[in-house]
């Protein structure tokens, strides 16, 4: 008796003194509600001929002898407060050779919580099982409801210290199982309704073995019950205000953006204007294993053409002495036809091994289709153009561009059309 009562004094001091040094607001909720269900053992006194349960039994089971209901604040996630209200059912079991009687207990009880799986840190191995301690002072009313003392209560008071696991099913249920002892200090009755002997006078142990559940109350995502400073430090949350996420969110849709279609987003597409369909590398430019600037694919036989030294063809220098090199294009391609592939490999070596030399794109498109589109065709057949210079390792800053539409210095006669498709690329030097 007196070691449990040292135990109770010092789970209600240690639970209050705590709580008052160490109380601020923390990010978890504190309040629960809990409901229990299960059975009682009342240890004594009892009567001659008097007992609960069948002595020769190591478990005795005889359905819901006990209900509480217990709301609790928790001040951290180490130590709290419950206040519960219990009621329990005392009788004779079935089939045993006791006398019948019935007696029940109306409870009341005010403890202090010790979050022992905190104290433990079970986080460090586990986030579904916790474990709670408490004790305190209850006060009680015995009523019998037979024999002599049948329609007369009594008022009882003293103390009651448990155990706790806890199985956390969500972050707002859990299921939990629960121990209690109680000791009374002024009981008078037998725990069969009849009084008490003298050498049995102002006691009664009765425990309470229960199954029931825990629901969490606040607007937070954690209880205190399960709240880890360490955790949260760990990985810590970023708040946002919501212009700023819609900001974020928004920033996020444009880096997605596919223009060309090729499975690569633009922010990382180095080559954002490759026709639908071409393969592309992971930065989007199309396969040109034989760096001619003509996708592979489009080529009948890609394999068979060699890498191509422009400044070995007798042809080289004459061609850069032409103010004109010209670009010609079949019809809505934004690609060079493979007729001109052989001036674009002149263009490209003669601007690199000059680099002081720069040069101008101007591209025009045949009269088929809207001024719309092909002011729009013109300005992509350069913008492509000036692509495949860059990927050369050509600055953009040498690169002038302006796609002039519809050339209307052809009567586009069925021979003139094809020759009005091009791009004119002016060596400036």
């Amino acid at each position: 008796m007196k070691n449990y009562k040292l135990i109770i004094a010092l789970l209600i001091t240690s639970t209050f003194a705590i709580a008052q040094s160490n109380s601020a607001n923390g990010d978890y909720n504190k309040w629960s509600v809990e409901v229990n269900v299960g059975q009682n053992k009342p240890e004594k006194p009892y009567a001659t001929g008097y007992f609960s349960s069948d002595p020769t039994k190591y478990f005795n089971f005889n359905g819901v002898e006990h209900i509480d209901l217990g709301l609790r604040y928790m001040f951290n996630p180490y130590f709290g407060a419950k206040l519960d209200f219990g009621y329990d059912i005392m009788q004779n079991q079935a089939g045993t050779a006791s006398l019948p009687f019935e007696t029940n207990q109306y409870r009341v009880g005010l403890q202090g919580v010790i979050n022992a799986g905190r104290l433990l840190k079970f986080e460090t191995f586990t986030n579904r099982f916790g474990l709670l301690l408490h004790g305190g002072l209850q006060v009680s009313q015995l009523a019998p409801q037979m024999g002599i003392n049948k329609g007369v209560t009594e008022d009882n008071g003293g103390l009651m210290v448990g155990v706790t696991p806890q199985f956390r099913i969500t972050n707002r249920l859990v299921l939990s199982g629960d121990f209690t002892l109680l000791s009374n200090v002024r009981q008078h009755f037998n725990w069969d309704g009849s009084y008490s002997e003298q050498a049995n006078n102002l006691t009664g142990t009765l425990f309470n073995t229960s199954l029931g559940l825990t629901l969490y109350l606040g607007k937070k995502d954690t209880h205190a019950d399960w709240y880890s400073e360490k955790a949260t430090a760990e990985v810590p949350v970023e708040k946002y205000d919501d212009q700023e996420l819609k900001k974020r969110i928004e920033d996020l849709e444009r880096k997605n953006v596919d223009i060309d279609k090729d499975g690569v987003p633009d922010y990382l597409d180095l080559q954002n204007d490759t026709v639908f369909g071409l393969k592309v590398d992971a930065q989007g430019r199309f396969i040109d294993e034989n760096k001619n600037g003509i996708p592979d694919e489009t080529e009948e036989n890609p394999e068979d053409i060699k890498p191509f030294n422009p400044s070995e063809d007798p042809e080289y220098n004459a061609i850069m002495e032409f103010e004109y090199n010209i670009m010609y294009y079949d019809l809505d391609r934004v690609d060079p036809n493979k007729e001109s592939r052989q001036k674009l490999k002149f263009v490209i070596d003669y601007l690199q091994k000059n680099p002081e030399y720069k040069v101008q794109l101007k591209g025009y498109t045949d009269n088929l289709g809207t001024v719309q589109s092909n002011n729009l065709l013109s300005n992509r057949r350069v913008a492509k153009l000036k692509n495949i210079l860059e990927s050369f390792n050509i600055s953009g800053d040498r690169i002038k561009i302006e796609g002039k539409g519809i050339d209307t210095t052809y009567s586009f006669s069925n021979k003139g059309e094809p020759l009005a498709r091009r791009v004119n690329i002016i060596i400036i030097k």
